[in-house]
């Protein structure tokens, strides 16, 4: 689309159920200093991290009082604003921690806590509400590319995800292909495009045109440095979604910088 250059890649680190706040503290400074040199701009990349929920106000600190040039936002968010709903997490509290964005419908959520197309989307409109950038997952399972096809499930959760939301909404899409995730087999640059290529149509039909050559969608699956530059060079990939590599500091750098040691 014309407007390609307009969007500033997404690296983006998911951490899951992993690091201490302790932790994060060391392992954001280290990263800030990893990426502090001329072979990144933070013009270029954007940086975001995903801690557990009990990390963010450490990172919060750390990122206001060192002006760190890093994104961060949390793995989940609740569908409600406040209430009886022991153990979950509002909207209201990740933005007064100064979050930018929030996973939903990672599809560990779908599988081990059954979440619903219909749960999700509540969850994006919450997200919407409190200023919080949902970064949507979707993908199918191998079971699913082999009944379906490529691109049918990933296409249909996002569809019924995005119902209600407005035109103009501001979101990321990442693509994961749930047979990639962990398997140390990611889908082939060429397998990502088709996908994110898809998703980028329904998101002009179900939003808008403008909407669509806007939203950046990442590709999620055993992204590690050896691969990030071929799935960047594909026009409709906006980035990565990253998981265990997020937690190799070196690693991660080196995702980060695919600029650098790949011409894109």
């Amino acid at each position: 689309m014309d407007s390609i250059m307009t969007r500033t890649p997404l690296i983006a680190g998911n951490w899951k159920m992993n690091l201490d706040h302790l932790q994060s503290i060391a392992f954001v400074q280290k990263l800030a200093w990893s990426l502090k040199d001329a072979s990144h701009s933070f013009d270029d990349v954007e940086v975001a991290i995903f801690p557990p929920f009990t990390d963010l106000r450490s990172v919060q600190t750390l990122v206001s009082a060192d002006k760190l040039e890093l994104a961060y936002g949390a793995q989940d968010v609740s569908a409600h604003d406040s209430g009886a709903y022991t153990g979950e997490i509002s909207g209201q509290f990740l933005a007064k921690l100064e979050c930018a964005y929030v996973i939903i419908g990672h599809s560990e959520r779908r599988t081990l806590h059954n979440e619903t197309d219909e749960e999700i989307g509540a969850k994006v409109a919450a997200a919407l509400k409190h200023g919080l950038v949902p970064v949507l997952c979707v993908g199918e399972t191998a079971e699913d590319l082999e009944k379906f096809g490529p691109s049918a499930v990933p296409v249909a959760q996002l569809k019924a995800a995005l119902a209600g939301v407005a035109s103009d909404a501001n979101l990321v899409v990442a693509y994961e292909p749930v047979w990639a995730i962990g398997s140390g087999q990611a889908a082939t640059p060429e397998q990502a495009e088709q996908v994110c290529a898809a998703l980028r149509a329904e998101l002009a039909t179900t939003l808008s045109s403008e909407t669509a050559a806007a939203t950046r969608i990442l590709y999620g699956g055993s992204v590690k440095s050896g691969n990030i530059a071929g799935f960047m060079r594909e026009p409709n990939v906006d980035g990565a979604l990253v998981g265990g590599a997020s937690l190799d500091l070196d690693e991660f750098s080196a995702i980060v910088r695919y600029k650098k040691h790949v011409g894109v």
